[in-house]
């Protein structure tokens, strides 16, 4: 069953994540708004907005979900070296927005999903303490990071960006050490990439992933997560 949310109501219930489409796997509903309630609603069901520029929002809560536990991050050999020689400095929270705009960049020919609305809305949730970042530095140039959303015991992670090789990468395993230190329990990664695969990601049957985010979405973590 395919849904058009009402713009005006933002607290309109969204419809189950079981009569998502599965041609496009998962698409659930469209329209509505990206307002910090309707987010909120959405993240706790396992659902999120995934669209292109000029097209209306869309909604998705595909089936399997790609979901990655903090502590079983892969670390290849050569990461572990670049990890171990402190190429990189990671930090968390500390340039969000410079963050979200790299990641919204246009990649090779298929544009970006980040639009300007999206961009205001998930630093609305930064301000909020529910959307965070992680950040990897050279000398005093950002050339990685990336940022989620949190929920309870569980970080939805919605994008990433390198400027210089295994950044990104360097950023995410720092972050799973965090957040595992933290008391968060999963990384929703959302749908596959081979190279969040590769770093440890794996399918999860959606009925799974929404019997753990109800476990772990009102769990309370550490009281020093995010504190600097």
């Amino acid at each position: 069953m395919f849904v058009i949310l009402d713009e005006w109501n933002s607290n309109q219930p969204f419809p189950d994540i079981h009569d998502a489409l599965s041609e496009p796997n998962g698409l659930l509903a469209m329209g509505g708004c990206l307002s910090p309630s309707r987010l909120c609603n959405a993240y706790r069901q396992g659902i999120f907005p995934w669209y292109g520029k000029g097209e209306p929002i869309l909604w998705w809560s595909p089936n399997p979900r790609w979901v990655l536990f903090p502590e079983e991050v892969r670390v290849s050999r050569s990461l572990r070296k670049r990890l171990q020689r402190g190429e990189f400095r990671v930090t968390y929270d500390q340039a969000f927005d410079q963050v979200i705009e790299a990641c919204s960049a246009p990649r090779d020919a298929g544009g970006t999903w980040i639009t300007p609305e999206l961009r205001v809305a998930y630093t609305e949730l930064h301000r909020m303490g529910l959307a965070h970042s992680f950040e990897s530095w050279r000398g005093d140039h950002l050339v990685g990071g990336l940022y989620g959303v949190t929920m309870g015991q569980v970080f939805f992670g919605e994008s990433m960006f390198h400027r210089v090789t295994d950044a990104s990468k360097v950023a995410l395993v720092t972050a799973c050490g965090y957040l595992h230190e933290w008391g968060y329990r999963l990384i929703d990664c959302q749908v596959h990439t081979a190279h969040l695969e590769s770093l440890g990601a794996g399918p999860m049957d959606r009925s799974d992933f929404a019997e753990s985010l109800r476990d772990y979405r009102d769990r309370p973590v550490a009281a020093e997560a995010w504190r600097r």
